[in-house]
């Protein structure tokens, strides 16, 4: 007897969307310039020195935290009663110039109706660096980062709550990108239009399995390579 494969629900529009929500790393910009792996790097020399450790145990205990806490810093904060402070400080000292202007992501952004926001487990200071390399910081409308967020990490569901009631977003009325999956279960139950950014590169770039996962998921509405392009269609349907 043939299996009949349920039926997946209806994909959510941007008709409705007043909100456009992005995260920043590996979102707005593509994993292959490993500007993320400049962080990655930090953050392990920083557990190394921190715990005293070698840089093999500092990775393992950097990916163990990140994939258990949300991020490496909440693992350590939990696990070791690390004050942060010096850590973000220390972790996010990179060099920026990978990335350049990027116009066409500007144009979309532009023609996009309605609030722009990022929403970032990083900092302040790191995604202003960001958006003003890549040349589109005139099209948001706020940050919130994780010391908004009260330095509790995506995909806590306090940290949406917090960020969707300071910038007064009713979620029915919003859209989410990310590059983790798993990052837009809260937003899609909350009533977001979800959609996960995989850009060209990203299997090129060392990511763990379970960073990879979830295309299929079905808080996952919509998946594309070409964040820039996609903006840019909803723009002329809109």
């Amino acid at each position: 007897m043939k299996t009949v494969q349920p039926l997946r629900p209806t994909l959510r529009s941007f008709e409705h969307v007043e909100a456009w929500v992005f995260d920043l790393d590996n979102t707005l910009y593509p994993h292959h310039l490993n500007l993320w792996r400049q962080v990655d790097e930090r953050i392990r020399d920083y557990i190394a020195m921190f715990l005293k450790v070698t840089h093999d145990e500092a990775f393992r205990l950097q990916k163990d935290y990140y994939k258990r806490y949300g991020t490496s810093m909440r693992g350590l904060m939990t696990e070791h009663g690390m004050e942060p402070d010096a850590f973000l400080d220390f972790v996010h000292q990179i060099d920026h110039s990978p990335l350049e202007p990027n116009p066409a992501l500007g144009a979309a952004l532009e023609k996009l109706p309605g609030r722009k926001l990022i929403l970032t487990n990083g900092t302040r200071r790191h995604a202003d660096a960001v958006i003003q390399r890549l040349a589109i910081h005139e099209h948001f409308d706020g940050v919130f980062d994780i010391i908004a967020a009260e330095l509790e990490p995506k995909p806590s569901a306090r940290t949406y709550d917090l960020f969707l009631t300071m910038h007064s977003i009713d979620p029915a009325k919003a859209a989410m990108f990310e590059d983790l999956a798993r990052n837009l279960a809260v937003p899609h139950t909350l009533g977001m239009t979800t959609v996960l950014v995989v850009p060209e590169g990203t299997r090129e770039v060392f990511r763990e399995d379970w960073e990879l996962e979830g295309r299929d998921a079905p808080h996952v509405d919509h998946v594309t390579e070409d964040l820039a392009g996609f903006l840019q269609r909803i723009a002329e349907k809109r």
